[in-house]
């Protein structure tokens, strides 16, 4: 029973967002597609249990998906040309990114990406309907009510139908103006996936549709940025875990499991990748990434990298990285200076990495114990167990 309920949350994370959007793209129903991709994973919920599970599970589950779609269809009388596209549909595997090959799931971010739409309610309909992250955590994304959320997710969708925004990847200015918005939303589904309760389909996946951006615009140098940054970080997803899977720091992980590979083809992009925010924020996960042992990171290149993104986008987050990237090169003091710059006006009051990251600066200042009282506090404010656990055995570490 555990074995196969698992083995339903897997396919539905890795098959649900290609279900949805090939059903989009041949119905034009949004709703619909959603309500049979949904019943299909309810269908597997009742019978895998019972009759084992299939040797190709998102391709049972597209099959289910479809079929109630054509079940729908026919009671509403539609036309027969949508019928005859749902029949021959079937679970295809992700198609290669080179020539012209466009996926249905891009096709689907650069709708939801549409300007018609205000950009909360694109990245929200986006998590929704890419991602299939529930509808109650994007609204606490939002600090909205769920209801609320429902609302504006609904709004969204109407006015794409009402305003004939159509399903496909635009081309001339019109590609470039939404890049933005479809770098941010493929940013956050990276995001959901690695971090530390995260579901690492979503990061493979957002590695996935990034290629195919960058294979549709590879004269972007933020598509070939963010790509960049992906594979950079990503190559660390084996590294960050011990065998009892807490997380472990960048210190502490063991260097010889990171994916040079992915650490290749991420420096290599970067020769394209220009200096942009996404290109920045790749540049630092470079020079950790590159760093042979933890004691050659070059932080003042990295402390420098963030000087300049903190120009182009001075977000209390990265305004905090600064100053630890600071603390680390040029000593705790320079650190926390900066550190409390970024909290003016309480942006980062009660947020657990600003917790942690002055804790950490605290203890190499020589004030352990107001760093094991700081990173006690960072604990008991994360909502994630792993990190918590992580804030724990630093604030030991330190007690000791």
């Amino acid at each position: 029973m555990t074995d196969a309920t698992g083995a339903v949350a897997d396919a539905g994370a890795e098959a649900y967002p290609r279900i949805v959007a090939a059903l989009i793209r041949v119905t034009g129903d949004w709703t619909l597609a959603e309500d049979c991709a949904q019943e299909a994973l309810a269908a597997a919920l009742e019978r895998w249990p019972r009759d084992g599970v299939p040797g190709n599970p998102g391709g049972w589950l597209m099959t289910v998906a479809r079929n109630r779609a054509v079940d729908t269809l026919r009671r509403a009388s539609v036309e027969r040309r949508k019928l005859r596209d749902l029949a021959l549909l079937t679970d295809p595997e992700p198609a290669p990114p080179e020539g012209d090959v466009v996926d249905d799931r891009l096709r689907l971010i650069f709708t939801c990406c549409h300007p018609a739409l205000a950009l909360p309610d694109r990245v929200a309909l986006t998590l929704r309907t890419i991602a299939g992250v529930p509808t109650a955590d994007i609204a606490r994304a939002f600090l909205v009510s769920e209801s609320t959320m429902t609302r504006r997710i609904t709004r969204a969708k109407t006015r794409i139908a009402t305003a004939g925004v159509p399903y496909r990847v635009p081309t001339g200015p019109a590609l470039v103006e939404r890049l933005p918005g479809v770098l941010a939303v493929l940013y956050l589904l990276f995001t959901r996936g690695y971090d530390a309760d995260g579901e690492p389909a979503f990061a493979a996946e957002a590695i996935r549709l990034a290629r195919l951006l960058h294979g549709l615009m590879p004269e972007q140098p933020e598509a070939a940025g963010l790509l960049a940054l992906f594979l950079l970080h990503h190559s660390r997803r084996a590294a960050r875990r011990d065998p009892a899977g807490n997380l472990l720091t960048l210190d502490e992980q063991d260097r010889s499991r990171w994916d040079r590979d992915a650490i290749a083809e991420g420096v290599a992009l970067l020769g394209h990748a220009g200096h942009g925010p996404y290109a920045l924020q790749a540049r630092i996960a470079a020079g950790h990434a590159t760093a042979r042992t933890a004691a050659d990171t070059d932080w003042p290149a990295i402390a420098g990298w963030y000087d300049h993104l903190v120009r182009l986008h001075p977000t209390p987050v990265i305004r905090l990285n600064r100053a630890v990237a600071h603390g680390y090169a040029y000593g705790p003091a320079a650190g926390l200076a900066l550190l409390a710059e970024a909290r003016s006006g309480g942006a980062l009051d009660g947020y657990p990495p600003a917790l942690a990251a002055e804790a950490e600066l605290t203890a190499r200042h020589g004030d352990r114990d107001r760093s094991v009282a700081l990173f006690r506090a960072a604990a008991e404010a994360v909502g994630s167990e792993p990190e918590r656990r992580a804030l724990l055995r630093r604030a030991d570490e330190l007690s000791r």
